[in-house]
């Protein structure tokens, strides 16, 4: 493999989480490399497979999505870096059921959903 097709097919990100908010504190930061795994997110090997099977991990939720009004807490994440060599920068959070649906979908990456009583 060539270092450009190294560069191109690479995969490096950033996790923020804030469980409670972007305003609270404690916040969970990660990091996960793949091929080579490295990184300090835990399960980085499944969250590698995770990546490389969805076609486009970090779309957005479409603006013209129909979405059910549940709040599933105020949890936020960001997530920056790469994904196969192209930059990523996406926000996450738990304010409706698409939002909620993306977040779970990312799981392995965001780390489960935190449980919310309001």
């Amino acid at each position: 493999m060539t270092v450009l097709a190294a560069i191109l097919l690479a995969t490096s990100l950033h996790v923020t989480v804030w469980p409670n908010g972007r305003e609270h504190t404690p916040v969970r930061v990660h990091t996960l490399r793949c091929a080579p795994l490295g990184g300090t997110l835990p399960n980085r090997r499944a969250a590698c497979r995770r990546l490389a099977a969805l076609k486009r991990p970090f779309a957005g939720v479409p603006p013209a999505r129909v979405c059910t009004q549940i709040y599933g807490g105020p949890a936020e994440a960001l997530v920056t870096g790469r994904v196969r060599g192209r930059l990523v920068r996406a926000s996450f959070n738990l304010k409706n059921g698409c939002e909620i649906a993306r977040w779970a979908r990312l799981q392995i990456v965001l780390g489960r959903i935190p449980a919310y009583g309001g």
